[in-house]
């Protein structure tokens, strides 16, 4: 779907069935309540942070952003909103709501963060990323930065933590064989860090 100009989140459309009701309470129940120590292991990593949303409706749902064309990095991709630490930010926690602002919106208080899962690694670009999970309001009202948001749109959770709707592709980069988590929703495709943090989310979730 189209990003809104300003407008309330997007409504959700085609529901799949049969899958068991996720609350909020079985999601708090899964997360890490405390971030994992993004200082930790090899110094060359830069610090970074997205925010996971769930959009908190009868079905919850993920929210996603496209980046636009223009951007110098990570240009057309799909992504949680999110960026570089900055050392205004004092914690991760506030970069994730900073960038959250920025590019839909949404004030610090207009989420509710329900904690938090594993670091993710990007290899390439250099990031050490920590996924912060919040709660968004299903009437939430988004204000779309149109210079680095092409698109909004959400996917319902129930959907993402199914396996059978994930892939495992493969690709050289570098001379090196590197493999990675593809999830197709209509004409969207997620993959990346931004599939790999979806898994984590899905196999904790249906480890319970």
């Amino acid at each position: 779907m189209d990003a809104p100009d300003g407008e309330n989140c997007i409504s959700m459309k085609d529901m799949p069935t049969g899958q068991p009701h996720i609350t909020g309470d079985r999601i708090r129940s899964v997360l890490r309540l405390t971030p994992p120590d993004v200082l930790a292991g090899e110094a060359r990593f830069r610090r970074a942070a997205v925010i996971v949303p769930i959009i908190m409706r009868d079905e919850p749902a993920l929210l996603f952003t496209r980046r636009t064309e223009h951007l110098p990095s990570h240009a057309g991709q799909i992504c949680f909103p999110g960026g570089s630490y900055h050392a205004s930010d004092e914690t991760l926690i506030r970069t994730a709501l900073r960038e959250l602002q920025e590019e839909i919106g949404v004030p610090a208080d207009g989420i509710t963060i329900a904690g938090f899962l594993d670091l993710y690694e990007t290899l390439n670009s250099g990031f050490r990323i920590l996924p912060v999970v919040g709660f968004l309001d299903a009437n939430c009202a988004l204000t779309i930065n149109q210079d680095e948001v092409a698109e909004v749109f959400e996917v319902p959770l129930s959907f993402l933590i199914d396996p059978s709707h994930r892939a495992l592709k493969y690709a050289e980069r570098g001379g090196v064989m590197r493999e990675f988590y593809s999830i197709q929703f209509g004409h969207h495709e997620i993959w990346g860090a931004t599939a790999a943090m979806i898994v984590n989310l899905a196999e904790r979730l249906r480890s319970t």
